[in-house]
């Protein structure tokens, strides 16, 4: 385990993948070692897993910490994503257990989310505060291209692929009640989760491509016909997915890494508001790794 000074940015970018602590366990892996960063945002949820695969250099994190010992709301997303940015990572593939709200995507699919519907209320998810203020683009909360590229991985992995696709993320960690789950429903939401949301926001500030496939674990508790969702439940579907997971990954990773330069590198170009010289040395400090040049953006 090695622990790498802040100040120097990784030098060769990177493919970041968010999510259980198995996903790392793939085939063709190599060169593995586990980093352990301090941010000026705290600490991660865990040490980082970086390693190698087709050639490509890849970053893992279990976003719930090894052992699933942090809960939804507790999560460092801004600790979480800066170090991804720290390490180099210039695109996220995160994977996520959700409910779903829709008949047609029954336990065991995957959707491919392109929209976000916020229902947290206790969480940071901003880099720019204190005396620093940014008002990134979130139109289209995720990137078009890596979106393409995890959906279509996951379809050749075997899976059910739904293309597109609306997440509320809730706060959790209570699942809804009856009532919630039904106006979810009612705003046309596809699958409701608890974490996914803050790591699209703050990838986009970090110039960060991110995109989601989200597994569905159970019908959250709308469905009259099925039982309402337990720990047990969403354990065994994930079970039996966690290998598609896995694969998907494997198949998306090099073509991720492939891609060209998005508007995603250059979200900050005209978002930053404040006046440079109106910015505190201690802000720069904090900030100054999102401020730099973001790793293979667009020239």
């Amino acid at each position: 385990m090695s622990e790498l000074p802040r100040d120097p940015v990784a030098e060769e970018p990177a493919v970041g993948v968010i999510g259980g602590s198995g996903l790392y366990e793939i085939d063709g892996i190599s060169d593995i070692e586990e980093v352990v960063l301090s941010t000026p945002f705290g600490d991660p949820s865990d040490a980082f897993v970086v390693g190698r695969l087709d050639g490509v250099r890849m970053v893992f994190l279990p976003r719930h910490g090894r052992g699933h010992r942090i809960n939804p709301s507790e999560i460092n997303y801004r600790a979480n994503i800066w170090g991804m940015k720290r390490l180099g990572v210039t695109r996220i593939l995160a994977i996520g257990a959700v409910g779903s709200l829709r008949e047609e995507i029954p336990p065991g699919d995957f959707v491919a989310v392109d929209q976000f519907i916020d229902r947290t209320r206790h969480r940071a998810d901003t880099f720019f505060e204190g005396g620093v203020v940014a008002h990134v683009m979130f139109g289209d909360p995720v990137c078009s291209s890596v979106r393409a590229s995890l959906r279509d991985a996951a379809k050749e992995a075997g899976v059910t692929v739904h293309d597109g696709g609306t997440y509320v993320c809730m706060e959790g960690p209570q699942f809804s009640t009856r009532a919630e789950s039904n106006m979810y429903r009612g705003l046309g939401a596809h699958v409701i989760g608890m974490t996914n949301l803050q790591e699209a926001k703050l990838a986009r500030e970090a110039e960060i491509c991110y995109a989601t496939l989200a597994m569905s674990t159970d019908f959250d508790c709308w469905h009259e016909g099925h039982d309402d969702v337990t720990v047990d439940a969403i354990l065994e579907v994930m079970a039996k997915n966690v290998g598609h997971a896995r694969e998907a990954v494997r198949i998306a990773a090099p073509r991720v890494a492939g891609l060209p330069p998005c508007g995603c590198h250059t979200a900050l170009q005209t978002a930053i508001l404040t006046a440079p010289d109106a910015i505190s040395d201690a802000a720069r400090l904090r900030l100054g790794l999102l401020l730099e040049r973001p790793l293979g953006g667009a020239e």
